[in-house]
């Protein structure tokens, strides 16, 4: 009984250090990078992090069932969100999408529609016309779509969307932004599931900031 009793206590002085070990691990320069200027976040009470994508971006739609079953258990104190990512004409046609489906309270069904047409029936949404049918099959009409694709907000969020990729130094998709201050990408990393596990250490090293 002394025995057990002695065996738990020790594994409980070690469960500490193997924390510590397993977070000590993740090196800046190596598995993240420290931005040269942080970025201003929306909501300077919580910890924000932020997903730079593209709807035809192939390591997107792998990333995608893994991100969203990850921001479901997210803390009251970590505020998620996504921004297209933009460095050619096709992204900020997707962009533009993302945008009239966030707008018109749509986004839920339809970003999985937009992954879907083009990873798995091969469509190419290149242009208004084509976006209008995905958005009529998933049941917006076809005249509320046109308007909020071409309206003025919509090109105003595609530019700051934009603005706010180049702030962030993006390189590729997809990457994740932690609190203005941190880029995360896979490269230098074993997977996307190990991309979160470095998202999760860099929220907790802010937290333990803002409790100095």
């Amino acid at each position: 009984m002394i025995r057990r009793i002695l065996l738990v206590v020790t594994l409980c002085l070690l469960i500490p250090e193997l924390s510590l070990s397993k977070e000590s691990y993740y090196v800046e320069g190596t598995h993240y990078n420290r931005l040269p200027q942080a970025v201003r976040t929306k909501d300077a009470s919580k910890i924000e992090v932020v997903e730079l994508f593209w709807y035809g971006c192939g390591h997107c739609y792998t990333f995608e069932p893994l991100i969203k079953r990850w921001k479901s258990k997210l803390p009251m104190d970590v505020n998620f969100w996504q921004s297209p990512a933009i460095w050619a004409p096709i992204m900020a046609t997707h962009a533009k999408a993302y945008y009239v489906a966030s707008n018109l309270g749509v986004l839920d069904r339809l970003s999985p529609a937009l992954f879907a047409a083009l990873h798995l029936e091969g469509k190419k949404l290149a242009n208004e016309n084509q976006l209008a049918a995905l958005f009529v099959k998933h049941g917006v009409d076809r005249e509320v779509f046109i308007k909020e694709f071409n309206s003025f907000g919509v090109g105003r969020q595609v530019k700051q969307a934009d603005s706010r990729a180049r702030s962030y130094r993006v390189q590729g998709t997809p990457e994740v932004v932690v609190n203005g201050k941190y880029r995360v990408s896979s490269r230098g990393l074993k997977s996307q599931t190990e991309m979160l596990d470095v998202v999760d250490y860099l929220v907790a090293k802010e937290r333990q900031l803002r409790a100095r």
